[in-house]
């Protein structure tokens, strides 16, 4: 592992994302967050579904600005062959409130 991967510090956009919203549930396949930041907020619901929605290993993105939740979709396996999103994988995995 990298020194900077000890430190747990975000890498890339996607790894920052993942650590500035509450990660409430993981189930491999499924995984709710939320984020004050979306109650009310059409254009950050556009840019959110418009990321998560660009990974082909994604297969559903749900928003809703009225909660702030979020339901990412995926096949465990495929999201797996994409490095970048295995580690997103494994950090929601140990910081999910509920798994």
């Amino acid at each position: 592992m990298s020194f900077i991967g000890n430190f747990q510090i975000p890498t890339n956009t996607l790894d920052l994302f993942i650590r500035s919203v509450d990660i409430s549930s993981y189930l491999p396949g499924r995984v709710r967050l939320y984020s004050n930041n979306l109650i009310g907020n059409a254009d950050l619901e556009a840019q959110i579904q418009s990321q998560l929605g660009s990974f082909a290993e994604i297969d559903s993105v749900q928003t809703n600005v009225t909660s702030g939740s979020i339901l990412i979709l995926y096949t465990p396996e495929r999201l797996r062959q994409n490095a970048d999103l295995r580690k997103v994988e494994e950090y929601i995995m140990t910081h999910a409130r509920r798994k």
